[in-house]
C-alpha cells in the first residue's frame, strides 16, 4: 500500500486534542467548520503555522506543524483545492467524513515543527511544554 504525506497546522487547543487521541486522529470540527483542511506540503503548513497560528490568541499564540500518511486511494477521493499561491494546495475533507478519514491514518500524527509567537506566555499542559522544547522549526 502506497501511502502520501500530509500536514495540518494547528494552534494549541487542537494540538492538545491531538495529544490526548495518543496522536492517532485529529478532533471533530466545530459547527461553524464545515471542512477540515489538510495540506500538501510542508512548506505551506509551516507558512500558516508561523504567519497565522502564531498571531492566534485562541491557538495561544503557538503554531505546530503536523505531518501524518493516508493511503494513496484515499487521498485521490479528494480534489485539490489551490487557493492562492502555487504550493497553496488543500484537499478538503466535508467535516460529516472527518472521523472515516482518521480511520484510515497510517501509524501516529507527528509534530514536526513548532512556531512560537511574540505573546505567547505559556502552556499549562505539560506535555505540550516537553513537545515545544524537543521540536525545532
Amino acid at each position: 500500500m502506497k501511502t502520501i504525506p500530509l500536514y495540518r497546522p494547528v494552534g494549541e487547543k487542537e494540538m492538545i486534542l491531538i495529544l490526548e487521541s495518543g496522536y492517532k486522529k485529529f478532533p471533530p470540527r466545530l459547527e461553524w467548520q464545515p471542512i477540515f483542511y489538510p495540506v500538501l506540503n510542508e512548506s505551506y503548513a509551516s507558512e500558516i503555522a508561523e504567519k497565522w497560528n502564531t498571531r492566534d490568541e485562541a491557538g495561544n499564540y503557538l503554531g505546530f506543524v503536523t505531518k501524518f500518511e493516508v493511503p494513496e486511494e484515499v487521498l485521490n477521493q479528494y480534489q485539490t483545492q489551490n487557493v492562492g499561491a502555487g504550493n497553496h494546495n488543500e484537499l478538503w475533507i466535508p467535516s460529516e467524513e472527518l472521523e472515516g478519514f482518521n480511520d484510515v491514518i497510517v501509524g501516529d500524527i507527528e509534530v514536526i515543527k513548532v512556531f512560537i509567537g511574540e505573546e505567547f506566555t505559556k502552556t499549562a499542559n505539560p506535555e505540550l511544554e516537553s513537545l515545544m522544547l524537543n521540536i525545532k522549526k
